[in-house]
């Protein structure tokens, strides 16, 4: 019987245009009134997702940054897992030596030194995805929604100094698939390290400590559901560690074959509605 629900957001519950759709938000929604705990998780901060699920009327406790921060269903924060910042300092030196685009997510938003380039990141990643989309359209939804969330400052170096300021992610983009991998091989001989990715075109690194499936594991442990009774649905790397835990994993239809291979259950692809199946076929099983 599954108790828990666990759904990454980015080719996931969203569709490749960043909507989520009508399906998806009727089966969450149906899945919650049958008393199943739902919980996104996701590698973006509240504040870019919390909105989305705001406008669509849904309430739910949060698992983000991919672990680095844990929110309750009223937005209250439960857990942290920050990088230490000597440690972040020197994963910059690696990302700017290397000529990456880099955004650095904190518990005081998302930061940037070239808001204009992490825009234009933004559009052509889903301009891949989305080729027959006008530019200008897929534009002005990025600047909406990741755009109004980035905030561009001089340096980082405010971030290392100020102690209240806690690192929770370093994201790193680049179209050089090549360079991406050996950056990602040089991150990956430091120790307390998390290397994953949420699409062929970044990494993300974070504290070890701060990975979904660590996150989900404490949270449904402390809602007293085990991790055979959870569910986790995604379609990339960051979502790993949630599905080498889980009973019942679950890869989207448009992940790849290396993701699916970590999970017994393929659905449909995310703008298909793949979450809302892979919901109602779990509840179907729970009568």
């Amino acid at each position: 019987m599954i108790k828990c629900i666990a759904i990454d957001m980015d080719g996931t519950l969203m569709s490749s245009a960043q909507e989520l759709t009508k399906e998806n938000i009727e089966a969450i929604k149906k899945a919650q009134a049958q008393g199943v705990e739902v919980v996104i998780a996701t590698g973006r901060s509240h504040e870019e997702a919390g909105y989305v699920l705001e406008e669509a009327g849904i309430q739910c406790p949060f698992i983000l940054v991919n672990g680095a921060e844990v929110r309750s269903s009223t937005g209250e924060i439960l857990i942290t897992n920050p990088l230490n910042k000597d440690t972040a300092k020197k994963i910059e030196q690696i990302l700017v030596e290397n000529g990456l685009y880099e955004q650095m997510y904190t518990n005081k938003g998302v930061h940037t030194t070239d808001k204009d380039k992490g825009i234009a990141t933004f559009v052509d990643i889903a301009m891949s995805a989305n080729p027959e989309v006008d530019r200008d359209v897929v534009e002005e939804e990025v600047i909406n929604t990741f755009g109004k969330f980035l905030q561009e400052v001089e340096s980082y170096q405010f971030i290392y100094e100020d102690h209240e300021i806690e690192v929770y992610k370093q994201l790193a983009f680049s179209f050089d698939i090549r360079l991406l991998a050996q950056v990602s091989e040089s991150l990956k001989k430091m120790d307390g390290l998390a290397i994953s990715s949420s699409g062929h075109e970044n990494i993300e690194i974070t504290s070890a400590y701060a990975q979904k499936g660590i996150a989900l594991e404490k949270f449904v442990a402390e809602r007293g559901i085990s991790l055979e009774e959870t569910m986790a649905i995604g379609d990339n790397y960051n979502d790993i560690s949630m599905f080498e835990r889980v009973g019942r994993a679950v890869a989207m239809g448009n992940a790849d074959d290396t993701i699916k291979s970590y999970c017994q259950f393929v659905t449909a692809s995310n703008n298909e509605s793949g979450v809302a199946k892979a919901i109602l076929e779990a509840l179907n099983m729970n009568k």
